[in-house]
């Protein structure tokens, strides 16, 4: 029986990777590329490269593309990582799974997985972890703990939030999963995202306003810093599903965004665009560094006057 389209796609681009014509970090065509090159659909072209990225051969970097991962195991298949010496513990275990959710993303997380990365039997974790609720607890705590606080606090209520944020930002901007197991409404026991907390009330500690407007300004600042970074994840998602990158994407709205301006209707957000002239490229850091600069001189407001 022969191959289904998508298969025979991505067959051909492992084969790339084997032979060397394709390298860590080289761009792998995309999926209107692929699509024009094998006369296939888009949907059928993404779906090889979401099978690849399953595989571990690609990964999706935003703002790049899907390129080639890093090898694994030497060469050998990306879903078999040979044994690994040396005594299991927790903390191998925990780097294990955070490997796995980093390059294959949270959903494919699963204590199988990290049993098979560790090369060790799935029963033998959880004499390591109490099950993957818990494994999920300690690589949050892992990641964050990444970007540690500094043992000698800045001056001021205010350097001391821009601190926090920034390092929670490098958190989710380096492990962009982190962010679909952080909830704002369910707030996990996490040992590493409480010193942030902690950390802000000692900033605003002898501010003047009461205790619950410090609760309101350290989870607005929490749920700004994790609402930017949600778009991480997302646009990674939406990377690995269609191949396009977010500028390849944008480019394919041109004639649908055309249309909606000559229809007319919105002549202010058409005169912004004409303004801009195409000068405007969407960074989720720059957004990011704008909007914590805004908030933060919106709470001055509030907290010095009080």
């Amino acid at each position: 029986m022969s191959q289904p389209p998508h298969a025979r796609i991505a067959d051909d681009v492992r084969r790339r990777v084997a032979d060397g014509r394709l390298r860590e970090g080289d761009r792998v065509p995309s999926t209107r590329q692929l699509a024009r090159d094998w006369g296939v659909a888009l949907a059928t072209a993404a779906k090889a490269l979401t099978l690849l990225a399953r595989e571990g051969v690609v990964v999706a970097e935003p703002r790049v593309g899907t390129v080639v991962a890093k090898p694994r195991n030497g060469g050998a298949s990306p879903r078999r990582p040979p044994t690994p010496g040396g005594e299991l513990t927790r903390e191998r275990v925990v780097r294990a799974a955070i490997e796995i959710a980093d390059t294959e993303g949270f959903s494919e997380l699963t204590m199988r997985g990290v049993a098979d990365r560790v090369g060790a039997a799935t029963m033998s974790l959880y004499r390591h972890v109490g099950g993957k609720d818990d494994l999920v607890l300690l690589m949050i705590d892992a990641v964050v703990e990444e970007f540690p606080l500094p043992e000698d606090p800045p001056y001021g209520w205010r350097a001391r939030l821009e601190t926090s944020a920034h390092l929670q930002w490098a958190a989710y901007r380096a492990h962009p999963w982190l962010v679909k197991v952080t909830s704002l409404t369910r707030p996990v026991p996490s040992t590493s995202l409480l010193k942030h907390t902690e950390w802000a009330f000692g900033a605003l500690r002898d501010t003047p306003i009461d205790a619950m407007t410090k609760m309101h300004v350290h989870t607005l600042l929490y749920s700004f810093v994790q609402g930017i970074a949600a778009n991480i994840e997302l646009e990674r998602q939406a990377l690995a599903t269609t191949g396009l990158t977010q500028n390849e994407w944008m480019d394919g709205q041109e004639d649908q965004i055309r249309a909606i301006f000559e229809a007319g209707g919105h002549p202010n957000f058409g005169k912004v665009v004409e303004d801009l002239a195409g000068a405007f490229d969407l960074d989720l850091d720059r957004l990011f560094r704008f909007g914590l600069t805004a908030l933060l001189d919106g709470l001055t407001v509030i907290v010095e006057r009080a």
